[in-house]
């Protein structure tokens, strides 16, 4: 049945109020976001599916201790520096009902992943990649980043509008086997396409980056050491690579050097961490440019 003018306007009318209604700031960045879904709901579902994930027989959990030690004591390190922010700025509220648990899972694929609430798996695979604390805080602080900065629930709002065109976006909601859950795995980079998605997804990334370079720097780990840990990520996948407009991820130059860009941020923080522990401040990278003052 063809809609008639009024019923559009009160149709845009209703999307707007909740897009206003939806609407959010980022930690750190300030940027605006759109998160319809209560983080009640999301740390449930992300609860359900990360206890799936340990379940699944294809899941094989690390024995090596001294690997599965690094992994924890470079995630408890990052974690506590992400509670000191959000502490230091009143953000507590933003990691309330965080129990942060840290996993290493026996696999080639050089990957890492965080959940909401604090569930943080990291791949074997990475680690050589990675190559010592420093390089695992840039994949770790990244990975906790995208939790931090509610990332998943961002995107399975953008889903949710898409799938539900924001008229039944209470339906939705309510039903698990439908458009919730579906929602939630695209906002994990599940069924990702090429369109509005996209776009999103690059922010992201960025945003993750600049968030896990102040946290890894507030655990006492250098920031420029993500230059060299994404150069060695590019070199890996030289001869695989995608168009960057079709890459949920930014181009290994681009990224690079969009985290060069953000090293006068970071810096700082790093500097006072070490001169919080008694340690002398490190010598500015000269490939870098600006001042890394305190």
């Amino acid at each position: 049945m063809k809609r008639t003018l009024q019923q559009n306007i009160v149709i845009l009318a209703c999307l707007l109020m909740v897009f206003l209604a939806g609407c959010t700031d980022v930690a750190i960045t300030g940027r605006k976001q759109l998160n319809l879904v209560p983080d009640s709901i999301i740390n449930s579902m992300a609860l359900s599916e990360y206890n799936d994930f340990l379940k699944s027989p294809e899941t094989k959990l690390s024995t090596d201790a001294e690997k599965t030690a690094m992994v924890e004591r470079v995630g408890t390190r990052i974690a506590a520096a992400v509670e000191r922010y959000m502490n230091e700025n009143y953000m507590n509220d933003r990691i309330a009902g965080y129990k942060w648990e840290f996993n290493l899972v026996d696999s080639e694929e050089k990957n890492a992943w965080a959940m909401p609430g604090g569930k943080v798996v990291v791949y074997t695979g990475i680690l050589e990649i990675a190559q010592d604390d420093a390089g695992l805080a840039v994949v770790m602080g990244h990975e906790i980043a995208h939790a931090i900065a509610k990332h998943g629930a961002e995107r399975m709002s953008q889903a949710l509008l898409v799938t539900a065109g924001g008229v039944a976006l209470d339906t939705a909601m309510k039903d698990e086997s439908s458009g919730k859950r579906t929602a939630f795995l695209t906002a994990y980079g599940v069924g990702t396409t090429v369109g509005l998605m996209l776009p999103y997804s690059r922010t992201h990334e960025n945003e993750a980056d600049r968030l896990g370079l102040i946290f890894m720097a507030m655990a006492g780990y250098n920031p420029e050491t993500a230059v060299g840990f994404w150069e060695r990520m590019a070199a890996d996948k030289e001869g695989a690579q995608i168009p960057e407009f079709l890459s949920t991820h930014p181009a290994g130059e681009t990224r690079i050097q969009n985290i060069k860009n953000n090293l006068y941020e970071a810096m700082p923080y790093y500097n006072k961490s070490l001169q919080e522990s008694g340690q002398p401040a490190p010598a500015q990278n000269a490939d870098n440019l600006g001042v890394y003052g305190l």
